[in-house]
């Protein structure tokens, strides 16, 4: 190992003389890991499907500069030649992770569903979850409209069973025709689709819809830019060729030189859940379905034809195959450094990509830099330095068994001393609220991350967000007598995507998960209006 010393100034490296004397320096580590796919036919453009290992990065939650996502994808309409050149971005991302909005954090993630519309002018999370806090400027947060009678969504992020240690958390996107084509949006001259694109679950203790995004989430922005008309997800089929990567914006990391002037890094325990060989198994069986699995037999449903049971149709579906390749541009550097001196970690140095069968991936560990521990979680090592190989730019390596660390290094903590008590997240009580306002209610739901939420039983048509749809009270009524139908219908005991064949699904925590009240049961959702600190 050809250990690198510096010997310069600068944010990131220092002069020899100040070695001895020189601090911890906060910084953090970041970046992408990558799965790659080989490209399926546009044909599949009816929406996704896959199953992801949910797990606790972190030991313990690090503070409010903490954000990193879990495995996920970005889901984007489908354009070809009508691709416009610039300033259009819009899709469906989020997935499970911790964000610094998060207020309600412990080691288990959430999910959200992170919808953008153009160029992030507002984003939706979940049913009242969007941009920002303040509900004079919603930015997003009526962008999704509640559909399970049987899942409470908090505002913080949908909750999995705390105690969640690498178990497989089903979900996936297709479009229902819960709404008709419009020919004009807001009163403009521009057109919005008839596509709702419902997230649908497959876990342990829940299957089936729960939330979709409403078409003018995506078709609000066009009466100002009539350009992007009918080119968002509203209206066009998705790209089924998806990118498959883990977003990290930030794992803590202190940053220091020893006295002979090689840097070293110190980095929060940073876990993957792995079995006894150092296998972890991240993403299973990434699907990408034509429209026709679930859509037309729906349709012909709600034009009174036989009934949907809602079962996505794998046969028309195509399960995406993994060229065995996997990548990271994880990097650690001291907080202020440079672009041009921020060093990449050696990622292969200590892991190695694997895919089973073509369809599921992993990283395998190198088991004397990775520690494996009984609880079924490998501990990523904690010291690095910096190593020189000639020819290449130097890089972050594990650090060798015996080479010590800097003292500097030796006491930092990656855990604030004190987490402040969260504000609570409150939904207005006047406007779409009130009027018509709730059917039941209030009820309280305590929750396994700390907090407690307070919910309500809206007829589905009356629910905040549809009143901000851009939909007249008869299209109101019309989604909702289709929703009834799925409601008597659409049970939450039936498989409806395809369930993995490998490993454990994931839980939601069983407190997000209610009965609707004694005549409620068809035709109402529950509306989470407040939650808030134990």
């Amino acid at each position: 190992m050809n250990v690198f010393r510096f010997r310069r100034l600068g944010p990131l490296l220092l002069a020899a003389s100040a070695l001895a004397q020189e601090p911890a320096r906060e910084g953090e580590m970041n970046g992408y890991l990558g799965v790659p796919q080989e490209r399926v036919p546009l044909d599949f453009g009816g929406g996704f499907s896959m199953h992801v290992a949910a797990w606790p990065l972190l030991g313990a939650w690090p503070g409010e500069r903490f954000q990193t996502g879990l495995f996920g994808t970005w889901m984007f309409a489908q354009l070809g030649a009508d691709k416009p050149k610039e300033g259009h971005y819009s899709d469906v991302e989020g997935g499970l992770g911790w964000w610094r909005d998060t207020r309600f954090a412990t080691p288990t993630p959430k999910f959200i569903m992170g919808g953008v519309a153009l160029e992030f002018v507002q984003w939706a999370n979940g049913p009242g979850a969007g941009k920002g806090r303040d509900w004079d400027k919603p930015s997003g947060k009526y962008g999704v409209a509640q559909l399970s009678p049987w899942v409470l969504w908090p505002p913080d992020g949908l909750n999995l069973a705390q105690g969640t240690n690498g178990e497989l958390f089903g979900y996936g996107y297709l479009p229902l025709p819960l709404v008709e084509p419009k020919s004009k949006t807001a009163g403009a001259d521009v057109p919005s689709g008839g596509q709702c694109w419902t997230l649908f679950l497959d876990t342990a203790n829940f299957r089936g819809p729960v939330a979709f995004f409403t078409p003018f989430f995506f078709t609000e922005a066009t009466v100002a830019e009539p350009r992007f008309a009918g080119k968002f997800l509203d209206a066009r089929p998705s790209d089924p060729n998806r990118a498959l990567q883990m977003e990290t914006q930030y794992v803590p990391a202190y940053v220091a030189t020893d006295e002979q002037g090689t840097l070293h890094a110190r980095v929060a325990p940073t876990r993957f859940p792995s079995d006894a060989e150092g296998r972890s198994t991240l993403v299973h069986r990434i699907r990408s379905y034509r429209r026709d699995a679930l859509w037309d037999g729906v349709s012909a449903w709600f034009a009174g034809g036989a009934a949907s049971d809602g079962r996505v149709d794998g046969s028309k579906s195509i399960v995406h195959t993994m060229n065995g390749q996997g990548w990271s541009t994880w990097r650690i550097q001291a907080d202020g450094t440079p672009k041009d001196e921020r060093l990449d970690v050696d990622w292969r140095s200590f892991a190695r990509p694997e895919v089973l069968e073509g369809h599921t991936f992993c990283w395998m560990w190198d088991k004397a830099a990775v520690r494996i521990a009984a609880n079924g979680l490998a501990t990523l090592p904690e010291h690095f330095v910096v190593v020189a190989e000639e020819g290449k730019k130097p890089r972050w390596r594990p650090a060798p068994a015996d080479m010590e660390l800097p003292l500097a290094l030796r006491d930092v903590s990656f855990v604030p001393p004190e987490k402040k008590r969260p504000d609570p997240y409150v939904t207005p009580t006047e406007g779409a609220w009130a009027k018509p306002g709730p059917a039941a209610g209030p009820f309280r739901a305590e929750l396994g991350d700390g907090s407690v939420v307070t919910y309500r039983w809206y007829r589905f048509c009356d629910q905040p967000a549809l009143q901000h749809a851009d939909l007249s009270l008869a299209e109101r009524e019309r989604m909702q007598k289709k929703v009834e139908l799925l409601h008597r219908s659409w049970t939450k005991e039936r498989a409806y995507l395809p369930t993995a064949t490998t490993g454990k699904l994931a839980s939601l925590d069983a407190s997000v998960l209610v009965t609707p009240p004694k005549g409620f049961e068809v035709g109402y959702v529950p509306i989470v209006t407040r939650q808030e600190a134990k």
